[in-house]
């Protein structure tokens, strides 16, 4: 056989020969050419800065409810590895910021949101694992300017009112009960956009107990505005329209903002009456009170719409079995007329872990919202107005409360117990506190064409929390005229 037989590849026998072993070493010099650019590096000032001032400063600041301060790099420093724990929990307790809803089911969008992307989380997790540089000091973000008044989440009040200061002590049993009402310094009637409630303490961050709900006493309370008749009674809601039932103060929880339409009424004159507080002791003596901020609508503002207290669900008759995860509690409830979820706001104890929110309409089940738990951060969700649940007539809200009663949750004082109904926060509860917004027939039309105008003709056909807003109805037939 020739050595220079051609292989039918336009090359002889030697050339292809020589031509491999070219090939063979600059091969590899072409693939490393080509490989990528390593990815930038992660750094404070440019990457973590901005996600903190964000999401995290509102509390790690001086003077706020967090154990220390993520303004600086020199204070963010020395917690890298524990913020990169607590921000990959994302749903569970313990997780950071305190938002827990569940990102893979549900419904996805809640005014004032603080929680991080899937991006964001890898930028910690990242910035913590290869040794928390700084970075350029010229990609340092300005610093957030908090101006007074900024430690009110929701914005300054137009309007707060104290509690009566109390004293709770160091080892102090758990105490409930009332206290004398608190006159409102309001000479004329207004309509609330949203409420706001605070405690101030004496409590440093180096006494009491080591976490959030033991740095308050106010384990709760349950409250009203009335008017107070000439013998010194209030008068009920059958008589004055100024008695009005607000939304349960928790140790944790975030501001109760009103659907727009749905604002609640503060009479003039009228006083905050405290039904039912529950005071915890925090480990050391403490004087504290409760401010109660109120933001209004404009003057001239007359609500179209009433929103009431779902209180769906069970608090007295629980059974959680010992040593057993993963248990449930159902509750439903069946709506007697259109309405609108404003709100989410589950209410465990220290069992609870998680707790879902289901419409069921026919044959149609949908998973509204699904969220954690973490009792010292009582949450709130409150849906975008465009993406807020427009239930029919009929339709049966289902929630589902997901227990463990295992040495896994560190609440738990003792697994091998049953544990049933309870005020304190280690029995339990079982509650959706959420607002609904009741709305007439007519109502009901106009806010699914509207919410159907909004998201435009590529809309998809199941919309979650919608279920008859792809259901156009027929237009209306015209009335006869009378014969003549």
């Amino acid at each position: 056989m020739s050595v220079g037989k051609n292989f039918g590849l336009g090359l002889t026998m030697g050339t292809a020969i020589l031509t491999a072993g070219v090939i063979g070493l600059v091969a590899p010099l072409g693939l490393d050419a080509q490989q990528a650019a390593p990815a930038p590096e992660v750094t404070f000032t440019r990457d973590i800065a901005p996600i903190l001032q964000r999401s995290c400063q509102n509390c790690h600041r001086p003077g706020q409810v967090a154990p220390m301060s993520l303004q600086t790099y020199e204070e963010a420093r020395p917690w890298a590895r524990a913020m990169k724990q607590r921000t990959a929990i994302r749903d569970k307790f313990g997780a950071m910021p305190p938002w827990y809803i569940e990102k893979n089911i549900g419904i996805q969008h809640y005014k004032n949101d603080p929680s991080l992307s899937d991006e964001e989380v890898a930028k910690i997790a990242k910035w913590a694992d290869t040794g928390a540089a700084r970075g350029n000091v010229a990609d340092m973000p300005a610093p957030r300017v908090f101006p007074d008044g900024a430690s009110w989440h929701s914005g300054q009040p137009d309007l707060i009112v104290e509690s009566p200061e109390i004293t709770v002590k160091a080892n102090a049993p758990d105490w409930w009960g009332e206290f004398e009402p608190t006159k409102i310094p309001l000479t004329e009637d207004r309509y609330v956009s949203s409420v706001e409630i605070r405690e101030v303490n004496n409590f440093s961050n180096d006494s009491g107990r080591e976490t959030v709900g033991q740095r308050y006493v106010w384990h709760h309370l349950i409250w009203a505005t009335a008017e107070f008749s000439g013998d010194g009674d209030p008068i009920d809601a059958s008589i004055s329209e100024g008695a009005v039932g607000w939304p349960v103060h928790e140790v944790g929880r975030n501001a109760d903002i009103f659907d727009p339409n749905a604002g609640r009424l503060l009479k003039a004159n009228s006083s905050i009456i405290y039904q039912s507080a529950h005071l915890h002791s925090g480990g050391a003596d403490v004087k504290s009170k409760l401010l109660f901020g109120f933001r209004f609508h404009p003057k001239g503002y007359k609500p179209a719409r009433r929103s009431t207290l779902r209180n769906l669900g069970n608090g007295l008759d629980i059974d959680i079995k010992p040593n057993e995860a993963n248990q449930q509690l159902h509750a439903y409830l069946v709506l007697q007329q259109p309405t609108k979820i404003a709100t989410f706001e589950p209410h465990l104890h220290a069992p609870g872990q998680r707790m879902c929110l289901e419409a069921i309409w026919g044959i149609n089940i949908q998973t509204l919202t699904c969220a954690g738990y973490d009792h010292n951060w009582v949450r709130q969700y409150e849906y975008e107005d465009d993406h807020a649940p427009l239930l029919p007539r009929g339709t049966i809200l289902h929630i589902i409360g997901y227990m463990d009663n295992t040495p896994n949750n560190k609440n738990i004082p003792d697994p091998r117990n049953w544990q049933g109904s309870g005020n304190r926060s280690i029995a339990n509860m079982f509650i959706d506190l959420g607002q609904s917004v009741p709305l007439t027939d007519d109502e009901f039309q106009q806010e699914m064409a509207e919410r159907r105008r909004k998201l435009g003709p590529n809309r998809p056909d199941v919309i979650v929390g919608c279920p008859l807003c792809n259901v156009i109805p027929p237009p209306a037939k015209p009335t006869a005229s009378p014969q003549q």
